[in-house]
């Protein structure tokens, strides 16, 4: 006769450890998976949940249009790091090729 199988819980700290691996580290949910013996969908649906409670915190301080400003400001600053980027880049290949 099979044995009844029972749900793995694990505690929190262990949970977290898991999430903090994944999203922080770069950590293979996979890996994880087999580790603590837990399906990796388990896994997905922490990251899927995490990621839905820090969208909300987000939302709670800030309106909308909040947002959208806070938005177009981080999209400005991308952009102007990405152009000075370029900038270094193409000056590093100037010295690179010049060297006194």
């Amino acid at each position: 006769m099979k044995e009844k199988q029972t749900r793995k819980r694990l505690d929190a700290q262990t949970k977290e450890y898991i999430l903090k691996s994944v999203l922080e580290d770069g950590a293979k949910v996979s890996d994880l998976a087999f580790k603590f013996e837990i399906g990796s969908s388990t896994i997905h649906k922490w990251i899927k949940d995490y990621r839905e409670s820090k969208n909300q915190d987000v939302t709670r301080y800030f309106t909308s249009s909040e947002v959208e400003k806070l938005q177009a400001a981080f999209d400005k600053k991308l952009r102007d790091l990405e152009e000075e980027n370029e900038i270094l880049k193409k000056a590093m290949h100037i010295f690179a090729k010049n060297p006194e």
